[in-house]
């Protein structure tokens, strides 16, 4: 599985250091990062989904590179910060918005947050926990922009870009389209 774009984009301006893959899944950004000279830690409370990411890096020959954490992100405290955290659709049980404030705090000074979540999509009502019959989130894990944008003070960070995209990936029967709130943010 590839790394997600916006990834690629906003760590092509940025100085290679410590990183934060927050609900890592089976380690694709994490793998990328670590590929391209980051210190990295994936975390995820999936058990299965790090044992793959973790198989994934030792192919790669990057088992050294990634520290794999199981845990609730909703709960942990790490004991540090880093240069730069990301996290894309991730669930927490803890709620969207808190989820993404709670990010924050693990973002040196100077370092940076990237935040790609579900688009609220108001033509449907959700109430599967994962999917709905379309294979959209659920409603609570759906945000928007400037939802997101809100949770922190601008006085505290600087806001590098709040976009919506559409997008498609796969191809043929097996494609799906996407509709990401992605927040690129700064700490001052």
């Amino acid at each position: 599985m590839p790394a997600h774009p916006y990834l690629r984009d906003v760590a092509a301006g940025l100085t290679v250091g410590t990183a934060l893959d927050a609900g890592c899944g089976v380690g694709s950004e994490a793998l990328w990062l670590a590929e391209r000279g980051w210190q990295v830690t994936g975390a995820d409370i999936s058990a299965t989904a790090l044992g793959i990411a973790a198989e994934r890096a030792r192919v790669l020959e990057l088992a050294g590179e990634v520290t794999w954490v199981e845990t609730d992100l909703g709960t942990w405290e790490p004991e540090h910060q880093w240069d730069f955290v990301m996290t894309n659709y991730a669930h927490p049980d803890s709620g969207q918005l808190e989820f993404y404030a709670r990010l924050g705090q693990w973002v040196a000074p100077g370092g940076t947050l990237l935040i790609v979540g579900h688009l609220h999509d108001a033509a449907h009502g959700h109430t599967d926990e994962h999917t709905d019959a379309h294979g959209a989130p659920p409603a609570a894990a759906q945000v928007t922009g400037t939802a997101i944008t809100a949770q922190f003070d601008l006085a505290e960070w600087q806001l590098v870009s709040s976009t919506e995209h559409h997008r498609t990936v796969g191809t043929g029967p097996h494609a799906k389209q996407l509709h990401d709130a992605v927040v690129h943010l700064r700490r001052r």
